[in-house]
């Protein structure tokens, strides 16, 4: 069985070389020097050391299979392999004279496996079709893309893997965000830093809800908020040898969530489509050390609240939020892929009153993608709601008295977990998926709070 863990920083080197049986990989000292999307080509060199470049798992193919020691001898003339390096051959052939670069330790068939790096900031897994030569002191190659199984082979893997919260890129998309988070080390950052507990990632936002155009002065609502997070990324993996697909594979995101947010205030008129209004959006490219190849996973988050209203209604609710979630797609021989979502939710209201028959439902939620190598494979959108109904008649007096209200007003929470698998997930080596499947919606709602209309 391989081992899953968080990558080192600079992650190690890997070749793989098909076999039969077990895992294909082991370590190497080459490495991605650059890649161009467009072309799909790439440089190959060999990693200088301590250096600390992303580490490229290179898979030969049977006929360039690094000899291990003892292995036969060359023949007279050619240059004796190195224990762990390629055999010499037509595609590993010396550079001309006056050359500076390497002998080429690339050839057609080879697999990589990269981490980050120039010109992949996704991670790279690809196959050599072609060695074009020496560049910029390294191979250049030919690639297209690859998949899993070249490298894992018939080896075993599972495991959880937190994100380091301070690994994520912020894009604030609302002025009045403020970012926090702590890691290992006592390190931790923004006005939550020291609070916030270890591993987790959280974000307040306050903004005034707009109106519509038609909608009076006083029409208006503010939403005050925050999202916590700890994700961490699932992975398995079984191989059933050869280059046939792997008999089982999962891929998901999951963590423990808080939220706390508040709503005050009447809110606009609805036009039929609740506003939803993202404040931020985060990336990370967590590498997965499955044995010894890198595995880099692409993980988005969105941010955001929504709300939608009649414009009637006026409230001021409040909820806290704890909890837990899964979403993902697991793969097997019989079913294919098919969706997992899971949510746990507990909620403690903190105020709760709505006054003026009408409706209004907010939700501060994040929408989550996770792939593989820059290929989307799963999206899940996780949306904590709050949502206040009031029923009744409002009677005016002639004689100039105050109007009397009749009637009743509650206020719910609930959990709406919804997403979808993609055809990118067989970057497993298994069958490509020819439609997205949707994870399937998970609702649940519970009663916070309720009372009497007043006058």
């Amino acid at each position: 069985s391989l081992t899953v863990a968080a990558a080192p920083g600079a992650a190690a080197t890997a070749t793989a070389s098909p076999g039969r049986s077990g895992p294909r990989a082991h370590r190497s000292t080459l490495a991605v020097d650059s890649y161009d999307s467009h072309t799909r080509r790439a440089v190959i060199a060999d990693k200088p050391a301590g250096r600390g470049s992303s580490a490229p798992s290179a898979a030969p193919s049977q006929s360039s299979a690094a000899p291990s020691p003892g292995s036969a001898a060359p023949s007279p003339g050619s240059a004796a392999p190195s224990p762990g390096s390629a055999a010499p051959s037509p595609e590993h052939s010396a550079p001309p004279p006056g050359s500076s670069a390497a002998p080429h330790r690339t050839a057609v068939g080879d697999v990589i496996a990269s981490a980050p790096a120039p010109g992949a900031p996704h991670g790279l897994l690809a196959r050599v079709t072609k060695v074009i030569g020496a560049k910029d002191g390294g191979t250049e190659v030919q690639t297209e893309p690859a998949t899993l199984n070249a490298v894992l082979g018939d080896g075993t893997a599972k495991g959880d893997v937190p994100v380091d919260p301070s690994s994520f890129a912020v894009d604030k998309l609302l002025p009045d965000v403020k970012v926090s988070w702590s890691s290992r080390g006592d390190a931790h950052a923004g006005p939550e830093g020291a609070t916030v507990p270890l591993g987790s990632l959280r974000l307040d936002v306050g903004a005034e809800v707009p109106t519509a155009t038609d909608a009076p002065a006083s029409a208006t609502a503010s939403v005050h908020g925050f999202v916590q997070i700890a994700p961490q990324v699932d992975f398995a993996y079984g191989g059933t040898g050869g280059d046939a697909p792997p008999g089982s594979a999962y891929l998901g995101v999951s963590g423990d969530w808080t939220s706390g947010w508040s709503v005050k205030g009447r809110a606009a008129a609805a036009t039929g489509t609740p506003l939803r209004i993202p404040f931020a959006k985060l990336h990370a490219d967590p590498v997965l050390q499955v044995g010894p190849v890198p595995v880099v996973v692409n993980l988005d988050l969105t941010c955001y609240f929504q709300i939608s209203a009649d414009g009637r209604v006026t409230v001021d609710v409040a909820q806290s939020l704890k909890g837990d979630f899964k979403a993902g797609g697991t793969f097997g021989l019989a079913r294919g892929w098919t969706p997992v979502s899971s949510s746990d939710m507990t909620s403690t209201p903190v105020r709760a009153s709505v006054s003026t028959a009408g409706s209004v439902r907010t939700a501060l939620g994040a929408e989550a993608a996770v792939g593989l190598y820059g290929s989307v494979g799963v999206t899940a959108d996780l949306a904590p709601y709050l949502r206040g109904e009031a029923s009744g008649t409002i009677t005016a007096a002639s004689d100039g008295s105050a109007p009397k209200a009749a009637g009743t007003w509650d206020v719910y929470g609930g959990v709406d977990l919804s997403g979808t698998l993609r055809l990118q997930l067989s970057v497993f080596g298994t069958p490509v998926v020819r439609r997205s499947i949707p994870l399937g919606a998970l609702h649940r709602e519970w009663r916070l709070a309720g009372g009497k209309l007043s006058a």
